[in-house]
Protein backbone atom coordinates (compact mmCIF):
# COMPACT_ATOMS: atom_id res chain seq x y z
CA UNK A 1 0.00 0.00 0.00
CA UNK A 2 1.42 3.37 -0.99
CA UNK A 3 2.22 5.88 1.72
CA UNK A 4 -0.21 8.78 2.13
CA UNK A 5 1.37 12.10 1.22
CA UNK A 6 1.57 14.55 4.17
CA UNK A 7 -0.71 17.53 4.21
CA UNK A 8 0.45 20.24 1.97
CA UNK A 9 1.59 23.51 3.52
CA UNK A 10 -1.38 25.28 1.92
CA UNK A 11 -3.83 22.83 3.47
CA UNK A 12 -2.21 23.24 6.92
CA UNK A 13 -2.42 27.02 6.58
CA UNK A 14 -6.07 26.80 5.52
CA UNK A 15 -6.91 24.62 8.56
CA UNK A 16 -5.02 26.99 10.90
CA UNK A 17 -6.80 29.99 9.35
CA UNK A 18 -10.22 28.36 9.87
CA UNK A 19 -9.32 27.53 13.48
CA UNK A 20 -8.20 31.11 14.20
CA UNK A 21 -11.31 32.49 12.52
CA UNK A 22 -13.55 30.20 14.59
CA UNK A 23 -11.83 31.22 17.86
CA UNK A 24 -12.09 34.91 16.92
CA UNK A 25 -15.80 34.58 16.18
CA UNK A 26 -16.42 32.73 19.45
CA UNK A 27 -14.53 35.38 21.43
CA UNK A 28 -16.46 38.16 19.70
CA UNK A 29 -19.75 36.43 20.48
CA UNK A 30 -18.76 35.95 24.11
CA UNK A 31 -17.73 39.62 24.39
CA UNK A 32 -21.01 40.83 22.90
CA UNK A 33 -23.00 38.52 25.18
CA UNK A 34 -21.12 39.67 28.31
CA UNK A 35 -21.58 43.30 27.34
CA UNK A 36 -25.32 42.74 26.91
CA UNK A 37 -25.57 40.85 30.21
CA UNK A 38 -23.62 43.55 32.08
CA UNK A 39 -25.75 46.31 30.59
CA UNK A 40 -28.97 44.67 31.71
CA UNK A 41 -27.64 43.57 35.09
CA UNK A 42 -26.57 47.08 36.05
CA UNK A 43 -30.05 48.56 35.91
CA UNK A 44 -31.23 49.69 39.34
CA UNK A 45 -34.27 47.79 40.61
CA UNK A 46 -37.71 49.36 40.59
CA UNK A 47 -38.32 49.61 44.34
CA UNK A 48 -40.14 51.93 46.70
CA UNK A 49 -38.55 52.64 50.06
CA UNK A 50 -40.45 53.53 53.21
CA UNK A 51 -38.48 55.84 55.47
CA UNK A 52 -38.57 55.79 59.25
CA UNK A 53 -40.90 58.79 59.06
CA UNK A 54 -43.33 56.91 56.78
CA UNK A 55 -42.36 58.74 53.59
CA UNK A 56 -42.48 56.66 50.38
CA UNK A 57 -39.60 57.08 47.92
CA UNK A 58 -39.88 55.35 44.55
CA UNK A 59 -36.44 54.91 43.03
CA UNK A 60 -37.85 55.42 39.53
CA UNK A 61 -39.09 58.87 40.58
CA UNK A 62 -35.48 59.85 41.29
CA UNK A 63 -34.50 59.16 37.67
CA UNK A 64 -32.43 62.06 36.41
CA UNK A 65 -30.59 62.39 39.74
CA UNK A 66 -27.60 60.55 41.16
CA UNK A 67 -28.65 58.38 44.10
CA UNK A 68 -26.64 56.55 46.75
CA UNK A 69 -28.38 53.53 48.26
CA UNK A 70 -26.43 52.09 51.15
CA UNK A 71 -27.31 49.01 53.17
CA UNK A 72 -26.26 49.20 56.80
CA UNK A 73 -27.02 48.18 60.37
CA UNK A 74 -26.69 49.92 63.72
CA UNK A 75 -24.38 47.18 65.04
CA UNK A 76 -21.98 47.35 62.07
CA UNK A 77 -18.75 49.23 62.95
CA UNK A 78 -17.81 49.87 59.29
CA UNK A 79 -21.33 51.20 58.62
CA UNK A 80 -21.10 53.60 61.53
CA UNK A 81 -17.63 54.70 60.43
CA UNK A 82 -19.07 55.60 56.99
CA UNK A 83 -21.79 57.87 58.36
CA UNK A 84 -19.63 61.04 58.42
CA UNK A 85 -18.60 60.39 54.79
CA UNK A 86 -22.24 59.92 53.75
CA UNK A 87 -23.23 63.10 55.58
CA UNK A 88 -20.38 64.97 53.87
CA UNK A 89 -21.40 63.67 50.43
CA UNK A 90 -25.03 64.54 51.05
CA UNK A 91 -24.26 68.05 52.35
CA UNK A 92 -21.85 68.78 49.50
CA UNK A 93 -23.82 67.33 46.55
CA UNK A 94 -27.49 67.46 47.56
CA UNK A 95 -27.87 70.92 46.01
CA UNK A 96 -26.66 69.37 42.74
CA UNK A 97 -29.35 66.69 43.00
CA UNK A 98 -27.72 63.87 44.96
CA UNK A 99 -30.10 61.79 47.05
CA UNK A 100 -28.94 59.34 49.72
CA UNK A 101 -31.07 56.50 51.02
CA UNK A 102 -29.67 54.46 53.90
CA UNK A 103 -31.49 51.12 54.08
CA UNK A 104 -31.37 49.45 57.47
CA UNK A 105 -31.03 45.69 57.27
CA UNK A 106 -34.15 43.64 57.98
CA UNK A 107 -32.72 42.24 61.24
CA UNK A 108 -31.93 45.66 62.69
CA UNK A 109 -34.56 46.63 65.30
CA UNK A 110 -36.47 49.70 64.06
CA UNK A 111 -36.10 51.48 67.42
CA UNK A 112 -32.29 51.16 67.12
CA UNK A 113 -32.42 52.60 63.61
CA UNK A 114 -34.56 55.56 64.71
CA UNK A 115 -32.34 56.18 67.73
CA UNK A 116 -29.13 56.15 65.72
CA UNK A 117 -30.66 58.35 63.01
CA UNK A 118 -31.52 60.93 65.66
CA UNK A 119 -28.20 60.58 67.55
CA UNK A 120 -26.15 60.98 64.38
CA UNK A 121 -28.46 63.71 63.01
CA UNK A 122 -28.62 62.04 59.63
CA UNK A 123 -29.77 64.61 57.05
CA UNK A 124 -30.58 62.01 54.40
CA UNK A 125 -33.40 59.49 54.13
CA UNK A 126 -33.26 56.34 56.26
CA UNK A 127 -35.47 53.44 55.25
CA UNK A 128 -36.42 50.16 56.88
CA UNK A 129 -36.36 46.85 55.01
CA UNK A 130 -38.41 44.76 57.42
CA UNK A 131 -39.16 41.98 54.92
CA UNK A 132 -35.72 42.01 53.17
CA UNK A 133 -37.41 43.07 49.91
CA UNK A 134 -34.76 45.66 49.10
CA UNK A 135 -31.94 43.29 50.06
CA UNK A 136 -33.30 40.85 47.46
CA UNK A 137 -33.98 43.52 44.84
CA UNK A 138 -30.36 44.68 44.99
CA UNK A 139 -28.96 41.20 44.42
CA UNK A 140 -29.36 39.56 47.83
CA UNK A 141 -27.12 41.90 49.79
CA UNK A 142 -25.42 39.89 52.51
CA UNK A 143 -22.38 41.90 53.53
CA UNK A 144 -22.62 45.39 54.95
CA UNK A 145 -21.98 48.09 54.30
CA UNK A 146 -22.95 47.62 50.67
CA UNK A 147 -23.30 50.83 48.71
CA UNK A 148 -24.76 51.43 45.26
CA UNK A 149 -24.30 54.65 43.30
CA UNK A 150 -27.07 54.95 40.75
CA UNK A 151 -26.59 57.35 37.87
CA UNK A 152 -29.23 59.73 36.52
CA UNK A 153 -29.85 57.17 33.76
CA UNK A 154 -31.03 54.61 36.33
CA UNK A 155 -27.98 52.37 35.90
CA UNK A 156 -25.78 51.30 38.78
CA UNK A 157 -22.52 53.21 38.31
CA UNK A 158 -20.82 51.67 41.35
CA UNK A 159 -21.46 48.72 43.62
CA UNK A 160 -19.18 48.63 46.63
CA UNK A 161 -19.21 45.87 49.22
CA UNK A 162 -17.47 47.10 52.34
CA UNK A 163 -16.49 50.66 53.09
CA UNK A 164 -16.38 52.90 50.04
CA UNK A 165 -13.53 55.25 49.21
CA UNK A 166 -14.86 58.80 49.75
CA UNK A 167 -12.51 60.32 47.14
CA UNK A 168 -13.59 57.79 44.50
CA UNK A 169 -17.24 58.39 45.36
CA UNK A 170 -16.82 62.17 45.06
CA UNK A 171 -15.17 61.78 41.65
CA UNK A 172 -17.99 59.56 40.40
CA UNK A 173 -20.69 61.87 41.77
CA UNK A 174 -19.06 64.88 40.13
CA UNK A 175 -18.92 63.00 36.84
CA UNK A 176 -22.61 62.07 37.13
CA UNK A 177 -23.78 65.56 38.14
CA UNK A 178 -21.93 67.21 35.26
CA UNK A 179 -23.58 64.87 32.78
Amino acid sequence: MPEQPPFSIEKKRFIAFRFILLITLLLALAFISLDTINRFSTKAPDVTFTTITGKKIALKELRGLPVIVTFWATDCPACIKEIPDLIDLYMHYHKQGLEVIAVAMYYDPPNHVVSMTEDQRLPYNVALDLKAEHVHAFGDVQLIPSTFLIGPDGLIALKKIGAFDPAEMKTLIETLTKG
